[in-house]
């Protein structure tokens, strides 16, 4: 049988700049997951079991047709679908849903969470994805200078300097005032074939996975890595109406396999 050819690397792999941006974006992408998420553990928010499976489909198949309105497979939106983000942005309001709250709907090794902000809940929102992207990068930083700085090599201390350099504002990144002052519409997705379902719940909501997934989809008391195994996408609709801060997130979950 003959061996595998070894993969090679890409010509930037090991550039120092390009392996800061990709921790960079790393701890970006996390930072988002824990804003989104943490509500019930850190606020005042609920997980509520109220998700009706029309509201449910409706939401899947307008995330999906929003994704397809992207300009350019960027987060912007094409205005032919500004009304259709509109619609999604305020459903809370046409649908007698309250915002800051996560509403769920399940099926067996299944589960949507829809969550809505609005106002002054946006803006905490920014705050906390800012505030989880600083310490994640910043402790990083810490231990890579700890662990690696004594080597002296070139290529490691200009990795570090990267690092130092990594300084991103996430309502830059978000585009928060490109939407702010001209009305526009972005939805960014996030994508995980594999999270461990235990982490997402216990950790970082602090709600046990049963009450989130179901008792007959929640891992068992001594879980093996598939039963933890979920696919999650993240989407992140964000928007205005007339002079009011919007957002929409809609996660989907689906057990490995199923």
């Amino acid at each position: 049988m003959f061996d595998e050819p070894e993969e090679v690397p890409p010509e930037n792999a090991y550039d120092p700049k390009v392996m800061a941006k990709d921790k960079s974006d790393e701890f970006r992408m996390h930072a988002e997951l824990a804003a989104v998420l943490e509500g019930q553990r850190k606020f005042d928010a609920r997980h509520l079991i109220d998700l009706k499976a029309p509201v449910a489909r409706d939401l899947q198949q307008a995330m999906g047709k929003l994704e397809k309105g992207k300009i350019l497979n960027g987060p912007l939106l094409d205005p032919e679908f500004h009304p259709e983000a509109l619609r999604v942005l305020t459903i809370p309001a046409s649908g007698g849903l309250s915002t800051n709250d996560y509403h769920i709907y399940r099926r067996p090794g299944e589960t949507v969470i829809a969550r809505w902000l609005v106002g002054d809940e946006v803006e905490l929102y920014y705050t906390r994805l800012q505030a989880h992207f600083d310490a994640g990068l910043s402790g990083f930083r810490d231990e890579e200078r700890q662990a690696q700085e004594w080597r002296q090599d070139p290529r490691t201390l200009a990795f570090l300097d990267a690092l130092d350099a990594a300084d991103l504002k996430m309502t830059d990144v978000y585009l928060r005032d490109v939407i702010r002052a001209g009305n526009l519409f972005v939805l960014s997705t996030q994508t995980a074939f594999e999270v461990n379902i235990a982490y997402l719940c216990d950790y970082i909501m602090g709600v046990p996975a049963s009450e989130i997934v179901g008792k007959a989809s929640a891992p068992a008391d001594a879980p093996t890595e598939n039963d933890l195994a979920w696919f999650y996408k993240l989407f992140a609709l964000r928007g205005m109406e007339n002079s009011t801060e919007r957002m929409c997130f809609f996660l989907f979950l689906q057990k490995t396999g199923e």
